[in-house]
């Protein structure tokens, strides 16, 4: 059956017109309503004098640092006090002394490996005869690319690692969301700089024997992302001093 053309199709009623025109007007009014009530008197289509979301995440995350820092200096008279009525032996006091080593929460010193990781130029263009021309998502550092660093520098038998400026223990999450690194509630833009302490030539053995790692640095050669690897004779990674309470999620009934 033939579709009907524009000319034989039924004229509108007089009534549903109306009844239409009223129903727009409403849902319009509403609409104004809503918005009014959700800028709550602020311009909606402009972001100037709304917070922008980046400028919220760090300034929480100056917060945390500034709350971290006043639970190590507690946590330390903590130990203190602990340490001067626990009636422990010298034996036990060194058993508990190791084990804070082995938790990350004391400082560890030693040769490392710093490994370096940024994202491609502005405008990177192919540097290898044959290769296309790059996606967004190939000139940027991401969560994968530094869980692998981190996740063979382990396997090289780093003693302790540092990324940027904190300590990973046993709990710690590296995570990106879009190009920012967000590591136990501070926010990082590259270059990112992970240090390990160990044996240099180790983990130097451990970063080129990773697949995901041989995969990045494809990426480096054909389209100049970051990567640098330099050893270090002697550094001192400081203690982890944030939150060591173990969070999870469970299903809600």
């Amino acid at each position: 059956m033939d579709a009907p053309t524009p000319s034989s199709r039924p004229a509108p009623r007089t009534v549903a017109l109306r009844t239409l025109t009223a129903g727009v007007f409403a849902l319009a009014g509403l609409i104004f309503w809503t918005s009014f009530d959700t800028a709550k008197g602020v311009d909606i289509r402009s972001d100037d004098p709304l917070p922008k979301l980046s400028d919220n995440v760090r300034l929480q995350s100056a917060r945390n640092r500034t709350l971290e820092h006043q639970l190590a200096s507690m946590r330390g008279d903590v130990d203190r006090l602990a340490r001067q009525g626990s009636g422990l032996d010298p034996a036990e006091r060194r058993g508990i002394d190791a084990l804070g080593k082995a938790a990350g929460t004391d400082p560890l010193a030693g040769p490392a490996l710093d490994v370096t990781l940024n994202d491609a130029p502005l405008g990177a263009t192919p540097l290898v005869p044959g290769v296309p021309d790059p996606q967004p998502n190939d000139l940027v550092i991401h969560q994968q690319d530094l869980q692998a660093v981190v996740n063979a520098l382990w396997q090289g038998g780093a003693r302790g690692i540092r990324v940027m400026d904190q300590r990973l223990i046993a709990t710690s999450a590296v995570r990106c969301v879009g190009n920012t690194l967000i590591l136990q509630g501070r926010v990082y833009s590259p270059p990112y700089r992970i240090t390990a302490v160990g044996d240099p030539d180790g983990l130097r053995r451990a970063l080129n024997a990773s697949p995901a790692i041989q995969n990045y640095l494809q990426y480096v050669r054909a389209y100049g992302l970051g990567w640098q690897v330099g050893t270090e004779h002697s550094v001192t990674l400081p203690g982890y001093d944030g939150s060591t309470d173990l969070r999870y999620a469970q299903p809600s009934s």
